[in-house]
């Protein structure tokens, strides 16, 4: 299994800045630590040229990210200050989502220690996300012919409304959200299956939500799924307004991946969000993705 990382960034990020950088790097120590991926199977994430961030976005977004030109109200809706380094992990993170789903094709399972930036839109970023990772990564696969139909499995809390701006038009591309109803963004851009979700929900809901919204995705017969694997929907999570307990995430990570593994379908991973306070409950639980991913795909 390969495992692409981009966390040798530092985001600068000022002190007290709520968004935490730092699980990325404890992420991946822990996985090491507890033998789940191997340090022969990490790889530094590439940085995505300009033709793979084109298919998800306008030039003008890319290049006033690139260059600082962007307006201070549209870094300030990032949510992140601009710096050079903010514009080469946004790269990375993308260049992290396609190499995954390249490595997904060839080996039946890949992932990033990142990503999932599912707020980003064609020409503006939101909510943390500057690039949309999987987006320009699904395009890029679509547009060299490498697969034909692609499907996103998106459980992060939080609607991905930047999945839905860009590529629900796109009769090749199938987006599911399940998500907190009331929580971020508050404007909400149809995906091909939105399933809202009250604020907290316990284990026993959302996992009856997704197992009913999983046959659309099997039924569109993807070549390869994109699984955004949020782990905000923790009880414990300071954004997430949702109650679900790590098993109850581990649970709902067996039920993605397990039906994946059996139908033969291959799945490019990204950890989406996590908050908890302290950041160690939510690097708990993305550890535990990768542990469910590691038992069933080997």
């Amino acid at each position: 299994m390969k495992v692409f990382y981009s966390d040798t960034f530092d985001l600068n990020l000022p002190p007290g800045h709520r968004f935490p950088g730092q699980k990325y790097g404890m992420l991946r120590r822990r996985l090491i630590e507890d033998g789940v991926v191997r340090e022969h199977e990490l790889f530094e994430s590439p940085l995505a040229d300009d033709a793979v961030l084109l298919r998800a976005h306008s030039e003008s977004y890319v290049r006033s990210i690139e260059d600082g030109s962007i307006d201070p109200k549209a870094m300030r809706r990032i949510g992140f200050p601009w710096g050079p380094h903010i514009a080469r992990r946004a790269r990375a993170t993308s260049g992290g989502a396609l190499a995954a789903a390249r490595a997904a094709l060839k080996d039946g399972l890949s992932g990033q220690l990142a990503g999932g930036t599912h707020h980003a839109h064609r020409d503006f970023g939101s909510g943390y996300c500057v690039f949309n990772d999987q987006a320009a990564a699904a395009l890029t696969l679509l547009a060299e012919g490498l697969i034909d139909r692609a499907a996103f499995v998106d459980l992060d809390v939080h609607q991905g409304d930047g999945n839905s701006a860009i590529m629900t038009e796109n009769p090749n591309i199938f987006v599911l959200s399940v998500h907190g109803e009331k929580n971020f963004p508050f404007r909400k851009v149809p995906s091909d299956l939105d399933i809202g979700l009250p604020d907290n929900t316990e284990d026993d809901a959302f996992l009856s939500a997704v197992f009913d919204a999983l046959p659309s995705i099997w039924d569109f017969k993807p070549d390869i799924i994109f699984y955004q694997a949020g782990v905000d929907p923790l009880k414990e999570d300071r954004l997430g307004r949702l109650s679900l307990s790590h098993e109850g995430l581990m649970m709902r990570d067996r039920m993605v991946l397990a039906e994946a593994f059996n139908r033969g379908l291959p799945v490019a991973m990204a950890i989406g969000g996590g908050y908890a306070d302290p950041i160690g409950a939510s690097v708990e639980a993305y550890a535990n993705t990768y542990r469910v991913a590691r038992s069933i795909f080997g």
